[in-house]
């Protein structure tokens, strides 16, 4: 056992990843369903960065990024606010409107939406099989959010419009930040590196919060004990944690692999929709969460 945990390192810990962001996301419906979006992302933000910076502080020897360059910091702060303030507000808005099942399959798109932004923005080359995958994952997503109206002649959407589009905004969101991430990155620290996307993070919620007036609603969430027991739980088991077993998995796998297992959490979260939830989940929408993150998978082949 000890010498396949040793030799499988990076899969396993690409596989708590999954399990970590669908526990997170699962805290976060449950949270955003209680004190709204807007409190969830915010107050999540301030956990995940005071653990974060712990862990450089022990791993770097630097509480704060102060090495990273002037151009990463550039880059990683509008990465941060594709992704965790576009990305992850509509995202949020998402799990509320359709359940954080539903919006981690679109979600998923994520991966084929950043490959093609490589290809146009960055000209990185796609093999046939990342086409074929990118087509996959459309058809798998599109079999779950589809159906046919009630005259039988035309197909619809089966769930709230604005949830769906709010995924996809979130998915965009999520794809554009990735691609940021990876000009600014370069090979400096990842935990830094999300350490000054947390910080753009930030400042763009509290630039929204004020020109919303919700300064109140973020104080009024402090009362509901539940909720901000949830939001700690999703910003351990998420930004954090996640976070951490993703770079484990990084350095001991390939990048392609880590991103498959990784993105598995669509199919993961379904038992947990069923029993906490109570959601009734039809046959096509198994097959079509499998048939969307088998999609990604062929991305990195």
């Amino acid at each position: 056992m000890r010498e396949f945990i040793l030799t499988h390192t990076g899969e396993i810990a690409a596989l708590g990843t999954a399990v970590c962001f669908t526990l997170n996301a699962i805290s976060f419906e449950s949270a955003g369903k209680k004190v709204g979006s807007l409190s969830v992302s915010y107050i999540r933000l301030f956990i995940a960065f005071i653990l974060l910076s712990i862990s450089a502080y022990i791993t770097r020897g630097l509480i704060m990024p102060t090495d990273a360059t002037t151009s990463a910091w550039f880059w990683l702060l509008i990465s941060g606010l594709f992704g965790f303030v576009l990305g992850d507000l509509f995202l949020f808005e998402a799990f509320v409107e359709i359940g954080s099942r539903i919006s981690l399959l679109i979600m998923s798109a994520s991966p084929p939406i950043t490959a093609l932004a490589g290809l146009l923005f960055m000209r990185e080359k796609l093999s046939i099989f990342a086409l074929i995958g990118m087509a996959l994952n459309m058809l798998g997503i599109s079999l779950v959010i589809l159906s046919r109206g009630a005259d039988e002649k035309r197909v619809e959407f089966n769930r709230p419009v604005k949830g769906i589009i709010f995924a996809c905004l979130g998915a965009l969101g999520q794809a554009a930040g990735l691609i940021f991430s990876k000009i600014g990155m370069g090979s400096y620290n990842p935990l830094a590196a999300t350490q000054i996307r947390i910080i753009a993070a930030v400042i763009g919620y509290t630039i929204i919060i004020t020109w919303r007036s919700k300064w109140q609603e973020i104080k009024d969430s402090f009362k509901n004990r539940k909720a901000i027991l949830q939001i700690a739980a999703g910003s351990v088991t998420g930004p954090y944690i996640g976070v951490v077993l993703s770079l484990v998995a990084l350095q001991h796998t390939a990048a392609g692999i880590v991103s498959s297992i990784t993105s598995i959490s669509p199919i993961i979260i379904i038992p947990a929709s069923i029993v906490i939830f109570k959601e009734k989940i039809l046959p096509k929408e198994i097959l079509g969460a499998f048939i969307s993150i088998a999609g990604v998978m062929l991305l990195f082949l």
